[in-house]
């Protein structure tokens, strides 16, 4: 079974932080990616860019639209994605457990939501 995992942070509390802070935070995030690929069990394992560059896509009324997003009204944004094949929800617990959003979140208010996937496409 394949689980997209989700990392979310919170951009306010990121603004909030001393750089210097955020810096010491994000540079233990390399060496957390690479214990979780070790097991290699990761697919695919990306960070999202800045929220300024995202668009939404939508039809309506026979039209495309294209609107600045993030579409979520939410404090929360996803920062962060994964894809892991696991034998069991509870291996894929395991590894989503080593992701910087799940390990060193507290700070940014990051966390990980972990969502078995139906569908898998890949060429």
């Amino acid at each position: 079974m394949k689980y997209l995992g989700l990392a979310y942070f919170t951009p306010e509390k990121f603004a909030a932080m001393a750089p210097d802070d955020v810096k010491a935070l994000v540079s233990q995030c390399p060496a957390l990616d690479e214990k979780m690929r070790a097991t290699g069990k990761v697919l695919v394992s990306a960070s999202l860019g800045d929220l300024e560059g995202w668009r939404t896509l939508r039809t309506r009324s026979g039209k495309m639209l294209v609107s600045d997003g993030p579409y979520t009204e939410s404090k929360e944004v996803v920062g962060g994605l994964f894809i892991v094949e696991a034998d069991s929800q509870e291996e894929a617990l395991r590894i989503a457990s080593m992701h910087p959003a799940a390990t060193l979140g507290e700070e940014g208010e990051w966390a990980v939501e972990l969502i078995p996937m139906d569908f898998y496409l890949a060429p």
